[in-house]
């Protein structure tokens, strides 16, 4: 049960969250929609590999991670995106492509694009292609601890 372990996580700290159940859907703008959530304010996992080391980039739904942008922003010599074979194994309580942004469950740091620490909420995939989470921004940076750069690219058609 993939929302067990973050769900643990976060009762334990005391968070409130918002458990938001949807038919299944496996693209981040598919699921916005589904759920009524603008496409800006939902944020995706996207799994890259900074220097070799794996690492969240949590973005907009309706952007791209921009690699050069993120390089340049971490001050690295390499970013690139990670394939599936590189991060399957370190998410064994998660669906692929559903891992939420709690890089500090699985070992792995966390960059956050600055536009979305704008918002008081932050909704996400909780694990599984099934449900996402809601909860406060401020929560979330308190727990994750992420480091928040610009580096996210809005998709043309999601303007």
């Amino acid at each position: 049960m993939p929302l067990s372990r973050l769900r643990e996580f976060l009762d334990s700290h005391q968070v409130r969250y918002l458990v938001i159940s949807h038919s299944v859907a496996y693209t981040a703008q598919e699921i916005a929609a589904s759920v009524h959530v603008p496409g800006k304010e939902l944020a995706k996992t996207v799994i890259v590999r900074i220097n070799g080391t794996l690492a969240m980039a949590v973005v907009p739904a309706s952007s791209h991670v921009d690699l050069d942008r993120l390089r340049q922003e971490t001050g690295t010599v390499a970013v690139d995106l990670a394939s599936e074979r590189d991060f399957k194994h370190v998410f064994p309580d998660c669906e692929t492509g559903a891992m939420p942004p709690f890089g500090n469950l699985y070992g792995m740091p966390v960059f956050v694009d600055a536009s979305l620490s704008k918002h008081d909420q932050i909704t996400f995939n909780a694990g599984t292609h099934r449900e996402l989470m809601r909860m406060a921004w401020a929560d979330l940076a308190r727990l994750v601890k992420p480091t928040v750069l610009p580096f996210a690219e809005v998709v043309a058609s999601a303007a």
